[in-house]
Formats: structure tokens, C-alpha cells, sequence
């Protein structure tokens, strides 16, 4: 691995600097405002001046309305993007389209992704059914040239904003677990689809439940083949969890805390024990940077990221935790107000990112999950 930057990145990263220091006036954009609505309107008018520039998927090919760009350019924009607390470049069902869906499919929602026309939300976990993706229970029987589901998702992340879901369905029901799952494409104004929010503890509504009743979806909608989706499945999770943005991400954290305490605003002087913690905050963003760096790299060759875009996940989710609560305990009864206490300090950033911290090692496969797949296809470890 090379993580040296020619001239060409060089320039692409001060491009994306002064783009973002013209057009990016949010702050950390997933933690939560007193406003969402505000804060969801404001993003979405960021993703379509990202569209303009060929940005918001600019890895893709041409014919899709990417501009073909490399991995690596690609991930630094996302982190360049994380280090400000911006909404990176779409992902997620376009690289899985890209690599099981039909023509048809390409055409039809590639380039509406990227010029910001639809808003896709994914519909995975299941009361009962989250680490557990397989024993999904959510139906889909043919009828005629259609499928009719029924059933529920949960976690629903963005749905109240979403024109799409994909979504894992079984549709062979005495197929071994991870057989007889089929990938919809579902149009979320389809009747019978219904979302009922989910209040986060710290006030932010970014999850939702999803309804099922009697969903009607033509069969063309079926990303790969009938019953092979969780193979389809892994490829999206895999881009899911491959991104560099979760560590630059720590690293705006640290800058935050550090701009604080060099502000001449902190509560008071921390200890040398705590200097330590700062010391080891730091070292984890950069060992998470690299990391990150090398599932870019993995893509910018070739290769489809597994057990490193677990590592990669697992890892700067954590390091995501642990810096809030460094943070929250060196801020002192302080570190618990929230946005909307007038003494909140730093408008409560740490105490929102304390509290959604918690979700980050759970979504996109929890931490133990991703362990699993590193003793397993990393290691060559047996299964338990």
C-alpha cells in the first residue's frame, strides 16, 4: 500500500477544501438540531451543488453521471467532508446496482442518484432480526409479474425523507436462512407502505419503523436473482462499512476539543492524566485514518473490501464512542447539557454525540458482528 499523494490528489484535496469552505455552513449534520427539518433541507440543497460538480457520486462511470473519478480521490473527498461534519458522496445501492442490477435498473435510477432527484433508505433490520440479518421474517410472494410483501422493518434510517427503500424480503421460506432472500427496489409512495418515527434519546428522529401491508412491487424491482439476495446484501454492506469518513469524523471531534481548550473558554485546566487521553484520542484518529486508507486503496484496485471494511467499522465506531465520553467527563457536569441549554457548552455537541455514539457501533452490523467476520475471514478462524 502507497498512501503517498500525487500532485493531481494534491490539488483535487485543496479543490475540495475551498469548495467546502464555500458551500458547507452545517455542523456535525448527523447529531441532531432543535430544527431537523431545517438541518434535512439544508443538507439536501448541499447534495444537489454536490450533484452540480459531478461530486456526489464522481467514483462512478460516465454513462451513470459519475465522473469516472479514482477510489482515492473518492475518499478524499470523504474525508475532507468528514473533517468539517458534511454529508459525503452517495454510496450504498448504486455501487450494488452497479455490480447486480440489470441494465434497465442502471438506466433507470443511476443518474437520478447522481444529480440528487431521489433519496434511498434501507430497509434491513427487523424486530428480532438485526445481527441476526438472515433470519429476516419479512414476506414476498409472487403474484402474476409482481411480488405483494408484507411484514415490518425497523431502524429505518431516513425514511421520513426517502423516495426508495431496498429491501431483503424472503421469498423462499423453506430455504436455509441465508437462501430464499430476494433485494426490492420499493417506491416508498407505494399504498401499503406506512413509517412511524422512532425518537432517538437524545431528541434527534433519524430512525424509523417501516409497515408492510400487502406492498405491491413489480418483479423487475429484484436486484440479482430471485432468492440470492443476501449475497447481493453483503456487497452493499460492505461499501456501508468501507468508509474513511467515520475516522475523519474522530478527528473533528479532537479538533473540536482542542479548539475549546485552547479557546480560553474551558471550565477549567485539564489534568496530565487527561492530557494523556488527548494524547491517545489523537493516535486513534490517525490509526483509524490508515485503516480507512486501506479499504480505499483495496477499491482503487480492484477488490471488494470485507473483513478490512469491518475493521475499518468496527474500530472508528469505537474510537467514536470513547472520544465522547473523554469529552463529556473532561467537560464536567457541563458535558450533559444539551442544544438547547442555555449553558451547554459547545452548543452541547458532546452530549449529542455521546448519546448517538451508542447506535454507531450497533448500525451497519454491531461491533460483535464485525468481529465475527474478522475472526472468520480475516483469521481463518472456525466458527463457533
Amino acid at each position: 500500500m502507497d498512501f503517498g499523494w500525487n500532485s493531481a490528489e494534491l490539488g483535487f484535496r485543496n479543490d475540495v477544501r475551498a469548495f467546502l469552505s464555500e458551500n458547507w455552513h452545517g455542523d456535525s449534520f448527523e447529531e441532531g438540531t432543535a430544527d431537523e427539518d431545517a438541518a434535512w433541507a439544508q443538507t439536501r440543497e448541499y447534495q444537489k451543488q454536490l450533484a452540480e460538480n459531478n461530486w456526489l457520486t464522481m467514483a462512478w462511470p460516465e454513462e451513470y453521471g459519475g465522473q469516472a473519478a479514482s477510489f482515492m480521490e473518492q475518499m478524499i473527498f470523504a474525508e475532507e467532508s468528514g473533517l468539517v461534519g458534511a454529508p459525503g458522496s452517495q454510496g450504498l445501492v448504486g455501487p450494488t446496482l452497479m455490480i447486480h442490477g440489470s441494465e434497465d435498473q442502471k438506466r433507470e435510477h443511476l443518474p437520478k442518484i447522481a444529480k440528487a432527484e431521489t433519496v434511498w433508505a434501507q430497509g434491513y433490520s427487523e424486530p428480532g432480526s438485526g445481527s441476526d440479518l438472515a433470519s429476516l421474517q419479512t414476506r414476498a410472494v409472487r403474484d402474476g409479474d409482481d411480488f405483494v410483501i408484507n411484514g415490518q422493518k425497523i431502524w429505518t434510517s431516513g425514511a421520513q425523507h426517502a423516495d426508495w427503500l431496498h429491501v431483503l424480503t424472503r421469498t423462499d421460506p423453506e430455504a436455509p436462512k441465508h437462501r430464499g432472500i430476494s433485494y426490492f427496489m420499493v417506491s416508498m409512495d407505494t399504498p401499503g407502505i406506512s413509517i412511524r418515527p422512532l425518537q432517538q434519546m437524545h431528541g434527534a428522529h433519524g430512525f424509523n419503523e417501516t409497515f408492510f401491508e400487502d406492498v405491491r412491487v413489480p418483479a423487475t424491482n429484484i436486484i440479482g436473482e430471485e432468492n440470492r439476495g443476501w449475497y447481493v446484501a453483503t456487497t452493499t454492506l460492505d461499501f456501508e462499512r468501507s468508509g474513511v469518513g467515520r475516522a475523519a469524523a474522530v478527528s473533528q471531534q479532537l479538533g473540536k476539543m482542542l479548539d475549546y481548550q485552547r479557546g480560553g473558554e474551558a471550565v477549567r485546566e485539564i489534568s496530565l492524566a487527561e492530557r494523556h487521553q488527548m494524547a491517545e484520542w489523537h493516535m486513534e484518529a490517525d490509526v483509524g485514518r490508515m485503516v480507512g486508507y486501506r479499504v480505499a486503496w483495496m477499491q482503487s484496485n480492484g477488490m471488494v473490501p470485507n473483513y478490512e471494511a469491518s475493521m475499518s467499522k468496527v474500530f472508528n465506531t469505537e474510537a467514536t464512542q470513547r472520544g465522547a465520553r473523554r469529552a463529556i467527563n473532561m467537560l464536567g457536569q457541563h458535558g450533559g447539557l444539551g442544544p438547547l441549554s442555555p449553558h451547554a457548552v459547545m452548543s452541547g455537541f458532546f452530549c449529542q454525540l455521546y448519546m448517538s455514539s451508542v447506535s454507531r457501533t450497533i448500525a451497519a452490523g454491531s461491533s460483535e458482528i464485525q468481529r465475527n467476520v474478522i475472526a472468520t475471514r480475516g483469521l481463518g478462524l472456525p466458527r463457533g
